[in-house]
């Protein structure tokens, strides 16, 4: 039953980010920037060859089968840039998206045992902002590149480019309606993101049960519009791309994909923290709760992976079909084997790693599981992207190198935020249960 009255001993906390950590993370975009250019470079000299980042690692570039036809659009690196660039910002914003998700659905829960580490979760929207920035500005340079539906005449009757099944879709995926609804989608989470926090920040300033109550009431509207706004972003910012497929599972499929990495994300820093002195009442029993959500919903993730997958292949439709097709085998088995690494990331790891109840309790296995699933979530974006943009012309070098510049420059704004406010919500009402969880 949860309290209203605070433990005594849990005060206030606050992180402080050393240079050194900073430092740290600005190698991490180094690196990343590093690699983007090499990329780059080697893209320019061996324009036909796929998979440099494995003839890279040996130190030279063997032989590879040339991708047929002409290419559409920019040159092929600078296609790979825009689309590492699109791949990489809607997994993290998602990410952050999932921050304040997790944050409206405990207060709408009545939850108590969370409430320790509702400032980390709080802290991960601090991409919202910039990262929709980044996403209208590569709409508007790179959209040829990724979107076939925007180029020239393909909804024209009688355009040499016509195409009557992208054309039958022209009243919802046209260039003015697609903007209206994603700086939607972006306003309405960085609006709510910003209105928990703020509430939060002056529960800790003024007290009372007022802002607890007052916090529910926005989550739960947020919840509402957050289940439709993260479907509908999913069929614009990933299932668009491939605009003559569609899968009505597939909302749920990118949701479950952002959901299990921001619990991921929560689950590693609240470790880190615990691990450099900070979040003191938090105990194995919270880290059991986290890793009961990755282990559960991993197993989600599948699930809906394999209605969607399996209901495709027993119909065996070639308009349904041709979306796995490209992935098992098509543009000479260029994405087979992330199809079956996908899978043994994002289920039989954590499934095996994380069944047993210790398991779950070990600062150890859950980093690691926790790593393996972002790392797994970010391929799993990585293959519902690539095969519809870049066709067999895809690599890892210049795609891992915008990752990693994206992964520190997420870290910088994502500790300076946790900074700025008191690591323990001290005046939650739930504060006192959340200390004395057990499970």
């Amino acid at each position: 039953m949860a309290t209203l009255t605070h433990h005594e001993s849990a005060t206030a906390e606050y992180l402080e980010v050393s240079p050194r950590t900073n430092r740290n993370f600005l190698l991490i975009i180094v690196a990343g920037v590093v690699l983007l250019v090499l990329g780059i470079i080697a893209a320019i000299m061996f324009p036909g060859e796929h998979h440099e980042a494995a003839g890279a690692a040996a130190g030279a570039h063997g032989a590879a089968a040339a991708h047929g036809g002409e290419h559409e659009g920019s040159p092929i690196w600078l296609k790979r840039v825009i689309v590492s660039l699109w791949h990489s910002n809607v997994f993290f914003i998602g990410v952050s998206a999932i921050g304040t998700f997790f944050v409206a659905l405990q207060y709408v829960a009545y939850a108590g045992w969370s409430v320790l580490i509702k400032r980390i979760n709080e802290a991960m929207s601090a991409w919202l902002l910039p990262g929709a920035i980044i996403l209208l500005i590569t709409f508007f340079l790179g959209r040829h590149d990724l979107f076939h539906w925007t180029h020239e005449g393909v909804m024209t009757e009688g355009s040499a480019s016509y195409d009557k099944i992208i054309a039958g879709k022209s009243g919802f995926l046209n260039l003015p309606f697609y903007l209206i609804r994603t700086v939607t989608y972006l306003g309405i989470w960085w609006f709510f993101s910003e209105r928990l926090r703020k509430i939060s920040l002056a529960e800790d300033l003024n007290g009372g049960t007022e802002y607890f109550h007052k916090s529910i009431n926005v989550a739960a509207l947020f919840l509402v519009l957050y289940a439709v706004t993260s479907s509908m972003s999913a069929w614009d910012w990933v299932m668009s791309v491939d605009v003559h497929w569609f899968s009505t599972l597939f909302g749920w499929y990118v949701f479950a994909s952002w959901w299990v990495s921001g619990i991921a994300v929560t689950t590693l820093t609240a470790i880190f923290l615990k691990q450099a002195g900070y979040l003191r009442f938090v105990n194995s029993n919270h880290l059991h709760d986290l890793g009961k959500f990755m282990f559960g919903f991993s197993i989600f993730w599948t699930y809906v992976w394999f209605s969607q997958f399996m209901l495709i292949w027993y119909a065996n439709l070639p308009e349904e079909a041709v979306y796995f097709n490209q992935r098992l085998g098509g543009f000479n088995g260029a994405y087979t084997w992330i199809f079956y690494f996908n899978l043994a990331i994002n289920f039989v790891f954590p499934f095996l790693l994380l069944m047993t109840r210790d398991a779950k309790r070990q600062m150890i296995m859950l980093k690691i599981v926790s790593i393996a699933i972002l790392i797994g979530h970010w391929s799993d974006f990585y293959l519902m992207f690539m095969p519809a943009t870049l066709k067999g012309d895809n690599g890892f070098i210049i795609e891992i190198g915008v990752a990693l510049i994206f992964l520190g420059s997420y870290l910088i704004l994502f500790t300076k935020r946790l900074s700025q406010a008191s690591l323990v919500p001290i005046h939650h009402p739930f504060l006192d249960e959340s200390v004395h969880h057990t499970t």
